[in-house]
């Protein structure tokens, strides 16, 4: 049996960074062979990672960084369990250096960064080593690359949320506009640049959402007049719970939930049977048109920068006429 030292202990935990007790085991079982050692030490990260596999990783730290020409921008997401490991200096340093190193290669692929080596392994092996030694389930979720004329970079506080953000053309009002831009992204956390950029089964849901909407409120005016034609308040009579708890505050007596009830069932299929669908897809339409207006980045208000009046479209236009954004990536990870 080799001879185990406290130096070949501390040796192999001070390049790992995995804990003592795991080390000097690790050593015993190779019998005082490093490589072998550290081949142990990762296959137990492995098998931690294979039973955290099913956990949820909700926390972590979100970078995005340009380049030095400001055409490209990277963004990198690694998630934990929770935020004493996402907020701990290796987590952050790990992090860090992964897409310092990612930019440097120009590593442009998620499964690229994976395979990108740092400290002697594959990033995706190095994940597993953290999971061995942190215990939580440590992954890469995402990591995105915008090309544009002109890209600009913006991390939150507290690196929960980033964003990039790309313009036709770069100079002062560029980055004046794409600085803004970024923080109203950040912010509002619009959908899509506008309504053609947002897929063609997102606006049907919308579109049946905003149709089921307007017909369940087309029963309910029918159902309210009825029941303020017959003198009860439709607040008081909503549900079976507000029923009974109304009659037993005297607001309501038993006769008049019984003819609330009753009101409301006759009410609502008769409604339900005569709607107009040529005027509930006009309106659901419109709910669209706003739902466009309230989710795309073009038409929103612009949050930063602004008077709070003016759209971020017609704001990009008042800095430049020529000036457009024509891409925009923002991510967000724990609280």
């Amino acid at each position: 049996m080799a001879n185990i030292t406290a130096a070949d202990v501390n040796k192999l935990r001070q390049e790992t960074g995995i804990g003592m007790m795991d080390c000097k085991k690790a050593l015993v079982e190779a019998e005082g062979d490093f490589e072998k050692a550290r081949d142990i030490l990762r296959k137990k990260g492995q098998k931690v990672a294979e039973k955290r596999a099913d956990r949820a990783s909700n926390e972590g730290r979100i970078i995005a960084k340009t380049n030095a020409d400001r055409t490209k921008g990277y963004m990198l997401v690694m998630a934990c369990e929770t935020d004493f490991v996402g907020k701990g200096d290796e987590f952050v340093n790990f992090t860090d250096s992964v897409l310092d190193k990612a930019m440097a290669a120009d590593i442009n692929t998620k499964e690229d960064l994976l395979n990108m080596q740092v400290d002697g392994m594959t990033v995706a092996d190095k994940l597993t080593e953290m999971t061995g030694k942190t215990g939580e389930k440590i992954e890469c979720p995402d990591y995105q690359v915008l090309e544009a004329a002109y890209v600009e970079a913006y991390n939150h506080m507290g690196n929960h949320i980033a964003t990039l953000v790309g313009f036709n053309k770069p100079g002062e009002k560029a980055a004046e506009a794409a600085h803004n831009v970024a923080l109203h992204i950040a912010a509002m956390a619009p959908v899509a640049l506008d309504e053609t950029a947002i897929p063609q089964d997102v606006k049907d849901k919308e579109l049946a959402i905003g149709v089921e909407k307007t017909r369940l409120e087309m029963v309910q005016r029918a159902v309210d007049s009825a029941l303020h034609k017959a003198g009860i308040n439709p607040a008081h009579v909503d549900s079976d719970d507000h029923i009974n708890s109304n009659m037993a505050k005297g607001w309501i007596t038993e006769e008049q939930a019984e003819q609330a009830r009753k009101i409301k069932a006759e009410e609502a299929e008769k409604a339900a049977a005569n709607l107009n669908e040529k005027q509930i897809q006009q309106i659901a339409q419109g709910r669209l048109v706003k739902f466009f207006k309230e989710s795309t980045l073009k038409y929103q208000v612009l949050a930063m920068g602004g008077d709070g009046k003016e759209n971020v479209g017609d704001y990009i236009k008042r800095m430049d006429k020529d000036l457009g954004c024509v891409s925009f990536i923002r991510r967000q990870i724990g609280g």
